[in-house]
Order: C-alpha cells, then structure tokens, then sequence
C-alpha cells in the first residue's frame, strides 16, 4: 500500500552529542524531502542542555521527530543543570519533548503515512533487566559478579538511577507492563514500525566482543513481540553496530552513530541516516563502508571497564534464526 506523502521515514541514534566531532555530525543531518520524518532512537547525550540542543535544531528540519530514550539520557550527573532521578528525569525529558513538537513513549502512537505506510510508528521505552545473562550463570546477582570479575560494567550501576522503583529491573517490568497492555490495542491491519533504545531480542547482542555487557541490553520479556504483534520492521540503537538483520522475517534496523573512537577508524565518508520506509530493497550499502584490515577492527575495542556502552566484535555470520546484512563504522 502506497503513502500519500513523498516523504521518507529515517532514523538515527546514539548519537552522543557532547562530542564535538558528533555535534558536527548531527548539524550536517539534514532531510532530503521536505515530509521526511526522523526517529531519534536515545542516547542523544547525557546533558539536558545537549538533549535540547540537538532536539530543537531537528526538529526545526523535519516534519516530525519522534524521540525514545536510550540510557544516557537517563544518567543524573552532578555537572548536570538539572537534579532529577529515574522517573522524575525521564517525565522532565518527555516535558522538553513536548515543548518542542517532538514525539515519546507517552504521545499516542502517530500515523505513517508517506512512502511505506500507512504503518503505525510505536515509540517505546522499556530499559532492561539483567536477564541477557552471560553463559553459566542464571540470576541477575551472578551475571553482575562476572561483569564486575570480567571488569566490563556499565556505567548505569553508578548514574542511571530507577527512583521511585527499588531497582533498574524493575522500572524494566513496570515499563514492558505498560507497553505491552498499548500494544494489545493497536489493530491488527495497520502494521507497526517498534521504536526501542534497547534491542528486542537477545540476538543482536550475540556478537558483542564482551559478551557479559548483553545483560545491560535488553529483555527477554519482549522476545516475541516482533511476531506477536502486526510488525513491519523494528528500529533499535544502544550496541554501537549499525547493521541490518532479519529476525522470523521481520527486519530489525540497529541505526547507532556511535562515538568518534569508532567511527574515525572507518574510511568511507556516507549519510548516518537510516532509511527505513520505504524499505530499502536489495542488499544495504554499508553507510560506514568496510574497514580495509582486520587492525581497523581491533582498533574499536574499548578497555573493559570503559563508560558508556557496548564494544562492536566481528561482523555477525548468517544464521536461520539471523540472516546478518551488517553495517560498518566510519568517518562522516
């Protein structure tokens, strides 16, 4: 079915704004239609002000933006000119949203209606609950030990904090709760493009170089929601490794900047934005292009223990449960 509009719905994330390499980068973020929409899928920065920054300068190009958190965004830092935790930064963050024509997790889901559509775009917020577990353990308490033995913990057990829940898992199933019970009332004929920080299923994460930092990626709560539900395609950021892949034939769009350390190794100059309808047919052109030896690849890992997220490894292998299309970082 054809939309009634010209326009393309793209995407991007983790786009972490408070480096000045990745400010440049989202200046440069232009639409190439006047009816292009764009999902900004979280980590926009740690700072309310680098939040607004680069909202409002979006916003002001695209015909909508439509906004979910990722877990920077969430983090109360002592530098931060707001002092808010856990729900309270979150409603404040839905606020500047709101003040800004931008679209959350709390706005009723908008009609797609241009090329691809119509579909219906569902922003979500869900967070994780520790249940990505590394092999041989089986609680939350033994994944976090062999995070902390392994020396690769993120940086959320200090800074993002689940006030007034007692803990990050269980902001996690009270957030899945209320997703889910809007999901069972959406109807069945128009499709559903899922916008989430995390990714919806474990799979992606298999080929995380640190294996243990899956557990700050997800939730096996939302495993069958791509086939449950009417879905079209699934739209995710947060691992740092843009890449395609088709889950029970749904595809799934990881369509993560990632910080300068990553992308500066990568040699091909392409757009960082993410069409997702229409959906692109044939093979994807890597946007980051592909590194010209194995020692570019080596060059994004990250010392264990290192803030902010998850470490891309080698390029995913093809799989009946994961056909892998993947995307390569580079300079923009």
């Amino acid at each position: 079915m054809s939309g009634t509009t010209r326009g393309r719905l793209l995407a991007t994330s983790d786009i972490h704004v408070r480096h000045p390499e990745n400010r440049a980068v989202v200046e440069a973020m232009r639409p190439g239609h006047d009816d292009d929409w764009l999902l900004v899928v979280g980590d926009v920065g740690e700072l309310l002000d680098d939040v607004e920054w680069a909202l409002r300068l979006l916003a002001g190009r695209f015909a909508k933006v439509v906004w979910v958190p990722g877990n920077h965004e969430l983090w109360s830092l002592s530098r931060d000119a707001v002092d808010l935790r856990g729900e309270a930064r979150y409603r404040h963050l839905v606020d500047l949203c709101a003040g800004l024509g931008v679209l959350t997790p709390e706005d009723p889901y908008p009609l797609w209606t241009g090329q691809g559509g119509p579909v219906r775009i569902v922003p979500m917020f869900l967070l994780y609950d520790y249940t990505f577990r590394p092999a041989g353990t089986s609680t939350k308490e033994e994944a976090l030990a062999a995070a902390y033995a392994a020396g690769v913990v993120c940086s959320d057990e200090s800074v993002l904090h689940p006030d007034p829940y007692p803990s990050r898992d269980a902001w996690c199933r009270a957030r899945v709760a209320i997703t889910q019970a809007r999901l069972d009332e959406c109807p069945r004929d128009v499709p559903l493009v899922l916008v989430n920080h995390f990714p919806l299923v474990r799979e992606p994460t298999r080929i995380l170089r640190y294996p243990v930092f899956a557990q700050w990626c997800g939730t096996e709560l939302t495993a069958d929601w791509h086939t449950r539900y009417n879905v079209a395609a699934v739209v995710y950021g947060h691992l740092h490794i843009p890449r395609t892949t088709v889950h029970d034939g749904v595809r799934f769009e990881e369509v993560s900047v990632g910080y300068p350390r990553e992308w500066r190794s990568w040699r091909t100059r392409r757009p960082v934005l993410r069409q997702i309808l229409p959906a692109p047919t044939g093979e994807p052109v890597p946007p980051w292009g592909a590194p010209h030896d194995e020692s570019e690849h080596a060059a994004l890992q990250v010392p264990p223990g290192a803030p902010g997220g998850p470490v891309p490894a080698a390029p995913a292998v093809r799989s009946s449960q994961s056909q892998s299309q993947p995307y390569r970082q580079g300079a923009v």
